[in-house]
């Protein structure tokens, strides 16, 4: 089998690959590949075929790099899920106690089971602010 079939099926597998992923960076392999299958259907060298996937494929990652970056960056939400109570304050609703493992706060309008900072007991209606998530708990102090 022809080499420059070889380079056109990593490019179809790169390819396949990131219509699977969605990752922005499997495209530019795939790229790089199909350009090695051109310059070996000519029948230039091994060595010119892996330059020129290797110089194609970093030139283009480095290029969208940023690019990228900037474009998912905006798109992602930050504070999903229980992460973005961390830093929000609220209210002790039953008694904390780090040996029992018991007591609740409401932050906003949910109530959260909960575990003190430091295995401090905090008091019903004591203030207090989300400092982590640990599992399905949320970590408080004691605000002051």
């Amino acid at each position: 089998m022809p080499v420059w079939i070889w380079w056109v099926i990593i490019a179809a597998v790169f390819a396949v690959y990131e219509m699977f992923t969605f990752t922005f960076t499997t495209i530019w392999f795939a790229i790089g590949a199909g350009l090695a299958a051109v310059i070996a259907y000519f029948n230039f060298g091994a060595g010119y075929q892996w330059t020129a996937f290797a110089v194609v494929t970093f030139f283009l990652v480095a290029i969208t790099r940023k690019f990228a970056h900037k474009l998912t960056g905006k798109l992602q939400t930050k504070g999903i899920g229980a992460d973005r109570f961390v830093g929000l304050q609220g209210k002790v609703i039953e008694d904390i106690d780090p040996i029992a493992r018991t007591g609740k706060v409401e932050v906003g309008h949910e109530t959260w089971l909960v575990l003190s900072e430091g295995n401090n007991k905090i008091s019903t209606g004591v203030t207090i602010e989300v400092t982590g998530i640990d599992g399905t708990r949320l970590i408080v102090k004691e605000v002051k």
